[in-house]
C-alpha cells in the first residue's frame, strides 16, 4: 500500500484510542460503563445499534456469496435485519428500556432470576457467553483475512492487532466509548463505501457497463432473490431468528435500548436502525454484485479486497480498509461490553460469594477484567477458525442456529401472553434447540439451511407447548409482565 494509506490507518487507530480515553472520564460507576447511565440519545443509540449488528463478515463471507450467487446475499442476510428490527421497535425495544426503569437492570439477563429462576438465568448466561466467544472469533478472523489480502499481514497477527486496539478503548470507556467510536466509524465507513462505489463505477464504465445496466450481464441466477443454497423458507425462518437475535438475543443490541433515557427513545432507536439495515447494506454491497464482471478470484471471500486493491487509488485504499475495520471493531467492542455486563452482574456473584459484597468500584474493575478475558478467549478461537468451518460456517451455522434456543426464553419471557411460562419450559426449550442443532449438523449431516432453521423452530414449539402444559412461572412473572405493559413514559403513551 501507499504511505498515505498507512497514515490514514494510523490516524484512525489513534482517534479510536483517543475516544476511549475521553469516554473513560465519563465512567463513574457500573451504570455508566454498562448502560451509559441511561442517557444515550436515541439517534446515537440507533447508529450504534446498526453498527454493532454486522462486521467485516459483510466484506468477506457475504461478499463471497454475492460473488458466487448474487443479490441473495442482501435478500437473505441483510434484508431480514431490517424486518426483524422493525418488528422489535414495537414488540421488544420499549420493554428493554422499561426493565431498566422498573428494575434498574444493567445486563439483559439480570431480570431472568426473578422472571424464571437462578438456574435458568445461569444456563442462558453461560451458554450465551460461550456462543458469543465463537461469534466474535469469526469477526476477528474476517478482518484478519482482509488485512492479509490488503497488506500481507499474517492472519494471526491481524487477529491480535485488531483485538488489541478494540480492547483498549472498550475496557476504558464501556458503552459510551462503544457508541461514540461507532458514530465516528459510521461516518468513515460512509466515505469509504461511496469511494468504492465510485471506483467500481469507473471500472464498469471501462467495460461498457454502468450501475443501471450491468445486471443483465451477470451470471445466470445472480438476480434471483433466493437460490437452492438459500431457499425461500430459509429466508422466512431467518427473519424469525433475527427477530430474536437483533432485539435482545444478541445482548449488546439490547444494551442500546436499555441505555436510552425513555421507552419512546428506545423505539426510535430501533426504527432508525431498521431503516439503516434496509438501505445501507445496498450501498456497501453494490460493488460486490458487480464483481463477477470485473475480477476473477480463486477464493470468493477474497473478492472485496481484490477489487479494492485493483481499483482504488492511494489514500482511498487505506480509507476502505479503515471502513472495514469499523464494522468489526464496533461489533466486537459492543459484544465485549455486553458479555462483561452479563458475567459481572449475573454470573460472578453466583459463582463467587465474595463478589456479592463488591462495591460499585470493585464491580467496575471486575467488568474491565472480564472484558479482557472475553477478548482473549475469542482471539484463541479466531486463530483456529478454519477448524470450525470458516467465517461463514461460524456465523450462519453456529450463531444463526444457536441464538434462537438461547434467546427465546429471554425474549418471550418479557411478553404478557407468555407470563404463565416458567423455568421448566425455558430449560426444555433451550435443551431441545441445542440437541436439534447437534443432530442436524453432526449426526444427520443435514443442509446448512435445515441446520439453521430446525433449532429455533423446535425451541419455539417447546417453549409454547411445554409452557401451556406445565405452568410453573413464579409469582414475579405476572408482576414483570404487568410492569412491562404499563408505560411509565407519557411520551410513548401519546405516540
Amino acid at each position: 500500500m501507499h504511505p498515505l494509506d498507512w497514515v490514514i490507518i494510523a490516524g484512525y487507530l489513534l482517534i479510536m484510542l483517543a475516544i476511549g480515553v475521553w469516554a473513560h472520564r465519563q465512567v463513574a460507576d457500573t451504570a455508566d460503563f454498562f448502560t451509559a447511565g441511561g442517557r444515550m440519545p436515541w439517534w446515537l443509540a440507533g447508529i450504534s445499534h446498526h453498527m454493532s449488528g454486522y462486521s467485516a463478515v459483510v466484506f468477506v463471507a457475504y461478499a463471497g456469496v454475492a460473488y458466487d450467487q448474487g443479490i441473495v446475499s442482501y435478500v437473505v442476510f441483510m434484508f431480514p435485519l431490517a424486518v426483524a428490527t422493525g418488528i422489535g421497535a414495537f414488540l421488544f425495544a420499549p420493554k428493554w428500556n422499561r426493565l431498566r426503569t422498573h428494575y434498574r437492570i444493567a445486563s439483559p439477563l439480570e431480570y431472568l432470576a426473578r422472571r424464571f429462576n437462578v438456574p435458568t438465568q445461569q444456563v442462558l448466561a453461560w451458554s450465551g457467553s460461550l456462543l458469543k466467544v465463537f461469534d466474535v472469533a469469526a469477526k476477528w478472523s474476517a478482518i484478519a483475512l482482509l488485512l492479509n489480502e490488503f497488506v500481507g499481514i499474517p492472519l494471526g497477527w491481524g487477529i491480535v492487532i485488531t483485538a488489541a486496539v478494540t480492547l483498549v478503548y472498550c475496557t476504558a470507556g464501556g458503552l459510551w466509548a462503544d457508541a461514540l467510536t461507532e458514530l465516528g466509524q459510521f461516518v468513515i465507513q460512509g466515505v469509504a463505501a461511496f469511494a468504492m462505489i465510485g471506483a467500481v463505477g469507473i471500472a464498469l464504465a471501462d467495460r461498457g457497463f454502468s450501475y443501471a445496466n450491468f445486471w443483465s450481464a451477470l451470471p445466470a441466477g445472480h438476480t434471483a432473490p433466493t437460490t437452492s443454497s438459500y431457499p425461500a423458507y430459509f429466508l422466512l425462518v431467518y427473519v424469525l431468528v433475527k427477530t430474536f437475535e437483533y432485539n435482545g438475543g444478541m445482548w449488546n443490541l439490547a444494551q442500546r435500548y436499555i441505555a436510552t433515557p425513555t421507552s419512546a427513545a428506545a423505539r426510535r432507536t430501533a426504527l432508525l436502525s431498521s431503516a439503516l439495515y434496509l438501505v445501507w447494506p445496498i450501498v456497501l454491497m453494490l460493488p460486490m454484485f458487480a464483481a463477477p464482471l470485473l475480477v476473477r478470484v480463486e477464493n470468493s471471500e477474497d473478492v472485496y479486497a481484490q477489487m479494492a486493491l485493483q481499483f482504488l487509488p492511494a489514500g482511498l485504499l487505506g480509507l476502505v480498509l479503515v471502513g472495514v475495520f469499523s464494522h468489526t471493531m464496533a461489533m466486537a467492542a459492543s459484544d465485549a461490553t455486553a458479555i462483561s455486563a452479563v458475567m459481572t452482574r449475573d454470573v460472578l456473584p453466583r459463582v463467587w460469594r465474595r463478589a456479592g459484597e463488591f462495591t460499585d468500584e470493585q464491580f467496575l474493575r471486575a467488568g474491565r477484567v472480564l472484558t479482557v478475558v472475553f477478548v482473549f478467549l475469542s482471539v484463541v478461537l479466531a486463530l483456529n477458525a478454519e477448524n470450525l468451518g470458516g467465517v461463514l460456517g461460524i456465523i450462519v451455522a453456529w450463531v444463526g442456529a444457536l441464538i434462537g434456543p438461547i434467546s427465546i426464553p429471554m425474549m418471550l419471557g418479557m411478553l404478557r401472553p407468555f407470563r404463565h411460562v416458567g423455568p421448566t419450559a425455558a430449560l426444555i426449550s433451550w435443551a431441545g434447540g441445542l440437541l436439534t442443532f447437534a443432530l442436524a449438523k453432526y449426526a444427520l449431516g443435514l443442509s446448512e439451511a435445515i441446520t439453521v432453521v430446525s433449532p429455533v423452530l423446535v425451541s419455539l414449539l417447546l417453549f409454547v407447548a411445554v409452557g401451556a402444559w406445565y405452568r410453573d412461572a413464579p409469582p414475579a412473572a405476572e408482576e414483570i409482565a404487568e410492569a412491562l405493559t404499563r408505560d411509565p413514559d407519557p411520551e410513548l403513551a401519546a405516540t
